[in-house]
């Protein structure tokens, strides 16, 4: 063995290229070995500290060393069934099974679709289980609008659909169809011909073939009903000079919804007004301000030609918007000479800044300016966007500050203040979505979240502290008010500001509210992601900013800022 190795050296040492290209071989072929051993070498051990398999469910291979990216970390740490995975990480875990079993031995289709509601539902009433129907492919229960899924159809997906375009309620069928409509116009079927599951979660039922389903939807906004394309604003009774008010009009034998708001859409007014067989076209005006609704009772006297539609009465019209746009607030300029003093509109992310922005350009005429520069906002229409904070040219300054000094550079402010639950999902949404997009649900369920909330909910506190601190005349305005009663919060902001709205083009603000800036509802969290923990922070900063706005004679947060 010793002569092998003597010839070996002196066989290299006269052929040292050799020698080395062997040496990294030799290497290469090691470090082959111990890459496959990282990720398939190491035993699968349920439940022990050092594997995954312990948080994620059994047979997850631990991943040694070879934890790349961050998201291998945070899986490590996260809670059953809290994060998604690459397909070379799969549990095999058999809890949806397991989910599958305890279902079948909990009664029929009916209490499974009343269980299976998230809690975010029950939480907010935001529908009510009212039953199984007959449906027709001719005919439809619900004539309003569809649509369908066959892999991620959910009982909650379904509602928020129908909820976000208005309409009362929201049916499921087949599994796997989403049918929205006003009025249901079927029959009642048995509960038990209501039995297939959603494709998207199986704990709930989502009517069955040629039923439907039937939830009311138990809208926040009885305003943001739709018909159509038209917007229901209510049940009012007839002003008094109603000719001056709503200056066209035309006799309709055959009264329907469609016709009256196809006939004011061709006259290009925005509002449509039913009045049994009259229809009344017009703008809110001081003469018809739509500020005081009547029972919708008063306005349920059938259409002539539709038996499932209201049209009102000559004393109570019943009105909708149509989707002609009110003119009389969309001019905007620049301020004609240099502003005299500098107002902020000072708010914490996510608490309604660009939405107010909108509102203020339209009841004032000015556009706003900012303390920073956003190029989307620049091309969605905020023309001062890209002027300097300190030209003059702006009616106002949007600001996310809170330092004394970036305050008290600012001769007035609106504070805007958001309930700090909504502000923190908002600004969550933006930062990982864009300005009307969502996080991903990775998001959510990974560490970003807990981080998020553990640096950002300070801060909302602090902001308005700091505000109310060092600002020299801060108007307070909540975003909840703003939203509850925009004219009267509206005409608040405006006399800070230092400009004359007229009535008219406050109510023409009403009906162009939303903006360009609204994020949709159609992919709200099915569950709560605050923990108890978020909670009681939270809750104790909610308190401080109670306290610190009362101090000041000011009323304390809206009564819905939860938890007091």
């Amino acid at each position: 063995m010793a002569k092998l190795l003597l010839k070996l050296q002196r066989y290299f040492r006269r052929k040292p290229v050799r020698f080395f290209t062997l040496l990294a071989l030799y290497l290469a072929a090691g470090s082959l070995v111990f890459l496959h051993s990282g990720f398939s070498g190491e035993p699968r051990v349920q439940g022990s500290p050092r594997s995954p398999a312990g948080a994620q469910g059994p047979g997850l291979p631990y991943l040694g060393v070879m934890q790349l990216s961050r998201g291998f970390k945070a899986a490590a740490t996260m809670p059953a069934g809290g994060r998604r995975h690459g397909p070379w990480f799969k549990s095999t875990s058999k809890e949806p099974s397991d989910r599958g079993k305890s279902r079948d031995n909990n009664g029929g289709p009916r209490s499974r679709a009343i269980r299976g509601r998230s809690g975010r539902e029950k939480e907010e009433d935001r529908a009510r289980y009212i039953g199984c129907y007959e449906d027709n492919t001719r005919q439809r229960t619900l004539r309003g609008m569809s649509f369908f899924d066959y892999k991620k159809m959910t009982v909650f997906r379904c509602q928020d659909n129908c909820a976000e375009r208005g309409y009362l309620y929201a049916g499921l069928e087949f599994g796997a169809e989403c049918y929205c409509g006003h009025k249901i116009q079927a029959s009642n079927a048995s509960e038990s011909e209501c039995n297939m599951e959603c494709k998207g979660e199986r704990s709930n039922t989502c009517g069955g073939i040629n039923r439907l389903s039937v939830y009311r939807l138990e809208l926040a906004q009885e305003s943001a009903r739709r018909y159509g394309s038209a917007i229901f604003r209510g049940c009012f009774r007839r002003p008094e000079n109603v000719s001056i008010a709503l200056p066209a009009s035309q006799l309709m034998p055959n009264m329907s919804v469609d016709k009256c708001v196809d006939f004011c859409t061709e006259k290009e007014f925005p509002l449509a007004a039913l009045a049994g067989t009259t229809c009344r076209c017009g703008f809110p005006s001081t003469l018809f301000p739509l500020h005081e609704r009547e029972d919708e009772q008063l306005c349920a006297h059938k259409c002539a030609a539709e038996e499932f539609e209201s049209c009102g009465s000559a004393d109570f019209l019943l009105v909708y918007q149509t989707q002609v746009q009110d003119n009389r607030c969309m001019d905007r300029r620049f301020l004609p000479s240099r502003a005299k003093q500098l107002v902020a509109l000072a708010s914490f992310p996510g608490a309604g800044n660009t939405w107010a922005r909108h509102l203020i350009e339209l009841a004032t005429g000015f556009y706003t300016g900012s303390y920073y520069f956003d190029g989307s906002l620049y091309n969605k229409g905020f023309k001062g966007e890209r002027d300097h904070w300190r030209s003059g040219r702006t009616i106002c300054i949007k600001t996310h500050e809170s330092g004394q000094k970036e305050i008290e550079s600012f001769d007035s402010a609106i504070l805007l203040i958001r309930n700090p639950y909504k502000a923190l999902m908002a600004e969550f949404n933006r930062k990982y979505g864009g300005h009307i997009g969502f996080a991903a649900h990775a998001h959510w369920k990974g560490k970003e979240w807990p981080e998020f909330v553990a640096n950002y909910a300070p801060w909302w506190a602090t902001h308005t502290l700091d505000w109310l601190r060092y600002g020299k005349k801060v108007l307070v305005v909540h975003f909840e008010d703003l939203k509850r009663d925009l004219f009267v919060q509206l005409q608040r902001m405006v006399a800070l500001l230092g400009v004359t709205a007229c009535e008219d083009r406050l109510l023409c603000v009403e009906g162009q509210k939303d903006g360009n800036f609204k994020r949709s509802g159609l992919r709200k969290l099915e569950y709560d992601p605050y923990t108890p923990e978020m909670r009681k922070t939270i809750g104790g900063y909610i308190r401080t900013v109670d306290a610190a706005l009362k101090l000041r004679n000011l009323s304390g947060v809206p009564e819905d800022y939860y938890p007091r």
